[in-house]
């Protein structure tokens, strides 16, 4: 097993977040969707987004550092 540095870790996160919010997309029926499948599916969004967020948010916060060492 390989050495995994926090901006590996960032992106599988993602990754695996973007995937189970797919099979969930992908569960759906035709019909109706129940109460509980709606919040479970907000949930899911949410969760997704934050993960998407936070790692811009890592990004920015990691580009001055990279152009002072450049420099």
């Amino acid at each position: 097993m390989g050495h995994v540095d926090f901006s590996d870790l960032k992106m599988k996160v993602v990754a695996i977040s973007a995937i189970e919010l797919l099979k969930s997309f992908m569960h759906l029926s035709g019909g109706e969707l129940a109460a509980a499948d709606k919040v479970e599916l907000a949930w899911k969004v949410g969760i997704h987004l934050t993960f998407v967020l936070s790692g811009v948010l890592f990004v920015l916060m990691d580009w001055p550092s990279e152009e002072h060492k450049s420099h």
